[in-house]
């Protein structure tokens, strides 16, 4: 795969230094491990090898990758190993995707306090889910979910919210049936909107009282119970967004969801469109607007764009990516098979074969050959073989 024109790593190492100086003693160590490794991503600082084509002796350099989470360079093939294991999870059954967001008050305590207000975020949601799935005025069983949080929008503003992936049915209270939703229909959402509003500032007014959260700056007054709880009143009876997308075509539609999303990033490289003295220009989705209007191109100056990637760095250890119901358990492997029993599925057809994951192997950019790693180095050591030359392609105008 060629490389981006622009990427993320060439604005922090051209302009990460002057803002961190400039910025010091207000930026997170979390933040700093990440400039660090997305500067250092797949540079000679971090190492790598020598690889030689079996047929021609084209030589190319790699470099190792920072694997670091937040990275956009990163995510592609840690994507990849996780939607292995997914893919034996999958059943044959339609699959609905339900967003739960919080509301832009409720954001503004999360940046500040980011560890505590998405774990409660990830719980509530869930907590809603399992209650109204359960209740057998809606569907009347124990169902599964996968959660992936998001705290972005399409221009890097501080958006929390979470996608989860729900089968349309599960288990009957006693564990003998699979109960199947309504065809095209998984729960009203009006009702999941209701309970969530419910849910999330109780958790979040418990958090409180048990001191878990910490204010500073403009919302240094919510330290106090009653300016706390003046602040969370109109949102008791404001509208919370949930809402429910189409549901998929199928198991591999939801594969295909996954991969662009459980790994996805503030920003893509591929988005990025230009970085000179004006700033950073890159395209974003304006959802107010409709078709064609809604693709922009939004210029920020530098600083700010370094600025609104690292409100997105996660806290040490934070779970992105978590299971509720009957995926959440030690028995998960156990409620699958059993799934699959009452769905009277097929076994699933397991791991890809070596074939397959040979097919994943880069060619020689050359011939096509076998590239075979000749030499490894360790990190800001020089490799001792030079690459080759990039081949030259000659187009003969026929016309």
């Amino acid at each position: 795969m060629s490389r981006p024109a622009l990427e993320v790593a060439d604005i922090f190492r051209s302009h990460g230094p002057a803002w961190r100086q400039a910025h010091a003693g207000h930026v997170s160590l979390d933040q700093l491990k990440v400039m660090s490794a997305i500067e250092r991503c797949r540079t000679a600082a971090l190492g790598g090898h020598v690889a030689r084509c079996t047929d021609c002796a084209y030589t190319s350099i790699a470099y190792n990758s920072c694997r670091n989470r937040h990275c956009p360079k990163c995510q592609g093939a840690a994507a990849k190993e996780w939607l292995a294991d997914r893919e034996s999870e999958l059943l044959p059954v339609p699959y609905y995707h339900i967003v739960f967001t919080l509301p832009a008050a409720i954001a503004a305590i999360a940046c500040q306090n980011k560890a505590v207000v998405y774990d409660l975020l990830f719980k509530a949601s869930a907590e809603t889910m399992l209650t109204i799935a359960a209740d057998p005025k809606h569907l009347g069983a124990r169902v599964d979910i996968t959660s992936v949080l998001h705290t972005w929008g399409s221009a890097m503003t501080h958006h929390p919210h979470v996608h989860m992936i729900v089968p349309g049915g599960g288990f009957s209270p006693d564990g003998q049936r699979w109960v199947s939703c309504r065809p095209g229909f998984f729960l009203p959402v009006r009702v999941l909107s209701r309970l969530f509003r419910r849910l999330f500032p109780e958790k979040l007014v418990a958090a409180h009282q048990a001191g878990r959260l910490s204010f500073f700056g403009d919302h240094a007054a919510l330290a106090d119970t009653q300016s706390f709880a003046a602040y969370l009143a109109p949102l008791r009876t404001a509208e919370w967004v949930v809402y429910a997308k189409r549901p998929f075509g199928g198991p591999q539609a939801v594969l295909a969801y996954l991969s662009r999303y459980t790994h996805r990033v503030a920003i893509a490289n591929s988005r990025l469109i230009a970085f000179d003295e004006q700033g950073v220009t890159f395209r974003w989705k304006d959802y107010r607007a409709e078709g064609r209007d809604r693709q922009k191109l939004m210029t920020l100056s530098s600083g700010e764009f370094i600025r609104r990637f690292l409100i997105h760095v996660l806290p040490q250890g934070f779970h992105r990516i978590r299971h509720y119901g009957l995926l959440a358990s030690g028995t998960r492997a156990d409620n699958i098979a059993r799934a699959r029993e009452l769905l009277a599925a097929a076994k699933s057809e397991g791991q890809p074969t070596g074939a397959a994951a040979d097919q994943t192997k880069p060619s020689c950019p050359c011939c096509g050959g076998r590239m075979i790693v000749i030499e490894v180095f360790e990190r800001g050591a020089t490799p001792q073989h030079r690459p080759t030359a990039p081949p030259i392609v000659i187009r003969i105008d026929t016309s």
